[in-house]
C-alpha cells in the first residue's frame, strides 16, 4: 500500500527507531511499511493516524478498488 510515512518521519526528524518506539513496534515494521514490503494492521494505522494528527487517508493509498 502506497504511504508517506518516511516523508512524514523526515519532516519532524525522527529515524526509523525514533518512530517505532513511539508506535510501540519494532524499526523493521516501520522500515517494511515504509518500503511498502508490509500493510500495518488497522489498529496501527490508527496509531499511526493518530501520532501524526492526520486521516489513515492522509497516510495511506490503498490505490484503486
Amino acid at each position: 500500500m502506497k504511504n508517506n510515512l518516511r516523508v512524514l518521519r523526515a519532516e519532524r526528524g525522527w529515524s526509523q527507531a525514533d518512530l517505532a518506539d513511539r508506535l510501540e513496534v519494532s524499526r523493521q515494521a516501520v522500515n517494511a511499511i515504509e518500503t511498502e514490503k508490509h500493510d500495518p494492521s488497522l489498529p496501527l494505522a490508527f496509531r499511526i493516524a493518530q501520532l501524526f494528527e492526520l486521516s489513515i487517508e492522509d497516510i495511506f493509498d490503498p490505490g484503486p478498488v
